[in-house]
Parts: C-alpha cells; structure tokens; sequence
C-alpha cells in the first residue's frame, strides 16, 4: 500500500474537504519537522508530501512559523509575542524594550497550556539530540532573529554583533524560565512578571544596545 504521504507529489488542491486536507498537511509536516528539522523542512516539500499545492499551505496556516506551532500546538505565536513587546517598548516610554520582552514572556509563560506545552519541547530537547535541534532552529529563527532585528534597528551590525546580542538575550530569558517554571526557585517562583520585568529587563536592554567594553 502506497504511503499516504508518498506518490502524490503530482496530485494538488483540496483532499476530501478543508478538514481533510488541514489533516494532511499537519501530518506531512510533523513527519517533515521531525525528519529534517526545522529548517530543513520547507513549504513545497510539506505541500509534497500532503499531496497539494504549496499555496493551500499558506492558505491554512500562513507561514511555516504558523504551520509549526500547530504542529506542536502551541497556544501562541512566540514570534508574534517578540514583536509586539519591541513595539511596544518602541511607544511606552515607562518601561523599556527589554522590560516589555520579560513581561510579556512571562505573561505568556504564566498561561497553564502555554507553560505545559513549551516544558515538555524543553524537556525533549534535554533527551533528543533531534529535538533539540529542531527547538533550536526554531527559536533562532523566529524568536532570536526578530530580536535580532530589533538590535540591528538600534545600531548593532545584524550579520554578527546583533545575532550575538540576541543569543545573549535568549540565554537569560530560557535561565529565568528554568528558574522560575522548571526548578521553582524562590523568590522567582512566586514574583510577579511586573517585578521581575523591572529586574531583568535592564539587563536585556544592555544586551540590546549596551556597551560591552
């Protein structure tokens, strides 16, 4: 019997409804990020695989960001969450840029179904070689790259100072969110986003845009 999601390369549009062909498309994709990582894992070979056209996949779910966290059903778009806070440390002259980052991480962390879903990525990615580089790939191009951004928009050089600085940032986030959520560390456990937004967040701004000499 022919593999569902094999030998229908030539075959496009929908497959027994949209239902149907949003199940197939998820299925070839988890297959796809699992196989070949994130990165590896491009729309057409998805669409392939699923049997449609390349454009029902964006018609679905957007961007392979978007395609991703329905795959691992995450309950946001981390990407979408980096974004807003930059903007809105960009307008909101009472906290900075990196406050507004820390806060809403742990806004979002705070929600029971975001926090169970992202813990147990982290924690196949302590066990899976595999995981670990698909969640690498994955944050570093949609969550680390826009941050990316953010400090290329602030003078620093993208190709390398600005990627440095945005891993330096995701180092110190991924540390309080095992401190806080995984070991429970108090007073970290039990300490408000708010306060530890004003705690952290100078940090992140000196990672953003500070000296380092």
């Amino acid at each position: 019997m022919t593999h569902p999601r094999r030998g229908h390369a030539g075959r496009t549009g929908r497959r027994g409804g949209e239902s149907g062909t949003r199940d197939a498309i998820l299925s070839a994709a988890r297959h796809r990020f699992g196989e070949h990582g994130y990165d590896g894992a491009t729309i057409r070979a998805i669409a392939a695989d699923a049997g449609v056209d390349a454009a029902l996949v964006y018609h679905f779910f957007g961007s392979k960001e978007r395609l991703f966290a329905s795959v691992m059903r995450l309950p946001i778009i981390p990407g979408d969450v980096v974004e807003a806070a930059l903007a809105a440390g960009a307008r909101d002259s009472t906290r900075s840029p990196g406050e507004h980052l820390v806060l809403a991480m742990l806004t979002a962390w705070d929600q029971a179904e975001m926090r169970s879903t992202f813990l147990g990525l982290l924690r196949s990615a302590l066990t899976s070689e595999q995981a670990a580089v698909m969640l690498r790939q994955f944050v570093a191009d949609t969550i680390l790259g826009r941050v990316a951004l953010a400090a290329r928009s602030a003078g620093a050089d993208v190709s390398g100072d600005a990627r440095y600085r945005a891993s330096l940032v995701g180092s110190q986030v991924v540390g309080l969110v095992l401190a806080r959520y995984v070991l429970q560390v108090e007073p970290l456990a039990t300490a408000s986003p708010a306060e530890l937004a004003a705690a952290v967040g100078p940090t992140l701004d000196r990672y953003l845009t500070g000296d380092f000499g």
